[in-house]
């Protein structure tokens, strides 16, 4: 009998222990992938969902995450630690989205199944990079701002798809270039490669964010481009740099007229 795809979504969204998580999360990406699974709606309480994790990082408000240098070995280290939590929300961001949203073509859950490896992947390669400085994940604070506005846009999937890979996930592909010049000009190339890996692959993640929030747009009967205007003003902070990453956000899927307009904002 075939495993259904909202309660193995589910299962990896709940587990709290950090290296089964990641097993899970593994393991379910591969079986989804080989489509051996069935996508009846299954019966999920998504009003009292909550994301699984360890007991450590504890979670403090971003304004008192402490700034580090990373010309130590502490302040990279730190560093690090911010990226892999990143991609910890990034994993539960994933199966969340899978498990709430029950009435999708299979081609979604392909796409998003896929991304959770790769989420998995970046996970473990950071922690591995974390380890060799002698730290692990959970050894410095961190904040809960990505999970927070999962829990803002649990209600509509239009709005998920427009917030978390187009506003949110989107702004590493405008501060990612920045910090691997960081590393490099410490000399620390090894982290600087795995940063090119990670955005790389980061841009695929936006890109079928932007291509299933197009579909949702389309199946609505809403102007993409006009409701995404909309949703920024609402949820994306003033972009006070200007500075984005046009090159890559084109390559995601972004038009010429959103990117004016993000930069415009």
């Amino acid at each position: 009998m075939r495993d259904n795809i909202f309660s193995l979504a589910y299962a990896c969204l709940s587990e709290y222990q950090l290296d089964d998580k990641l097993s899970l999360s593994e393991k379910t990406a591969k079986t989804i992938l080989s489509r051996y699974v069935g996508i009846t709606p299954a019966k999920i309480d998504c009003e009292s969902i909550k994301p699984g994790r360890p007991d450590k990082p504890a979670l403090i408000a971003p304004k008192n995450l402490p700034k580090r240098n990373i010309q130590t070995i502490e302040g990279r280290a730190a560093m690090l630690h911010s990226f892999a939590h990143i991609e910890f929300n990034a994993i539960n961001l994933v199966w969340d989205l899978i498990c709430r949203f029950q009435n999708m073509p299979m081609e979604f859950y392909l796409d998003w199944a896929q991304v959770a490896a790769e989420e998995t992947r970046h996970f473990q390669l950071l922690r591995k990079q974390l380890n060799q400085l002698g730290y692990d994940y959970g050894d410095f604070s961190a904040h809960n701002g990505l999970w927070e506005i999962a829990d803002k846009t649990a209600h509509d999937l239009l709005l998920r798809l427009a917030v978390v890979p187009r506003i949110m996930e989107a702004r590493g592909l405008d501060v990612t270039p920045d910090l691997i010049n960081r590393f490099r000009q410490i000399k620390d190339e090894e982290t600087s490669l795995l940063l090119e890996l990670i955005l790389d692959e980061q841009i695929g993640h936006v890109q079928i964010g932007t291509k299933w929030y197009r579909y949702q747009c389309d199946k609505l009967n809403l102007d993409p481009e006009v409701t995404f205007e909309k949703i920024i003003r609402e949820y994306m902070p003033s972009n006070k740099s200007k500075k984005i990453n046009h090159e890559a956000r084109l390559m995601a899927g972004f038009s010429q007229s959103e990117l004016q307009y993000i930069i415009t904002h």
